[in-house]
């Protein structure tokens, strides 16, 4: 074959691998101050495992997932600390789940602005690589109370075909399901998965993460406190 002819194969070809990322995922983990020390160590540790799950793991390096880590709180804070990771691989994911491992808490003692953690997270995909999908995955125990709302930023987010998933903790404050049901989630087959404590929160993580990246799982809105999900 002539290297002009292979030249030809590789430009018709490259489109294909730069669209060949199913879903860009950015994981926004709250550390407001509600919060405490052993709660945020548990966060990340069950967003590594999950991560690191055989169905999750094996969906992320055959979809060429982009993945992005954040931490945010109250206003004005929130900064990336894993930024966008192309996984393909399960070396480049074993090396990202080792770096959320180990990722210091930022900041503490602060509010929670989900607003602007929404803004600040969609932001972000201005860098990610082109992939098929836009997702935010939320985390968080309680109510916005600082800054703007997150009904605020929701025409931005729809405009961009960002889909909002949240993993939500009871305990702090009542009712949170129903406020990210109601406030935060976004877009086609958006849903909240809810752990009822922080040390449901790991096996809660891998079965949100489940439902992101396989495609086996329904992407119907169903209510995450069901025993079937």
């Amino acid at each position: 074959m002539s290297w002009r002819l292979w030249i030809c194969l590789f430009a018709l070809c490259a489109p294909l691998r730069a669209a060949a990322c199913d879903i860009a995922l950015v994981l926004a983990v709250d550390v407001s101050g509600s919060v405490d020390h052993e709660e945020y160590r548990t966060q990340m540790q069950g967003l590594a495992d999950g991560l690191r799950d055989g169905v999750v793991s094996e969906a992320l390096v055959a979809g060429q997932a982009a993945l992005l880590v954040l931490q945010w709180t109250g206003t004005s804070r929130q900064r990336v600390v894993v930024p966008w990771t192309q996984i393909d691989s399960f070396e480049s994911l074993e090396a990202f789940a080792a770096r959320v491992e180990t990722a210091p808490r930022i900041w503490r003692n602060f509010s929670t602005a989900i607003g602007e953690a929404l803004a600040f997270s969609a932001a972000q995909f201005r860098e990610a690589p082109e992939c098929a999908r836009k997702v935010i995955d939320i985390s968080g125990d309680g109510s916005s109370n600082e800054g703007i709302m997150p009904g605020e930023v929701r025409p931005e987010l729809q405009r961009q075909g960002i889909v909002v998933n949240a993993l939500v903790i009871e305990g702090a404050e009542p009712l949170m399901t129903e406020y990210f049901w109601e406030n935060v989630i976004l877009g086609e087959g958006a849903f909240v998965i809810t752990a009822n404590s922080y040390e449901e929160y790991p096996s809660r993580m891998r079965r949100k993460l489940l439902r992101e990246v396989t495609k086996q799982i329904s992407d119907g809105k169903t209510d995450s406190r069901s025993p079937h999900l």
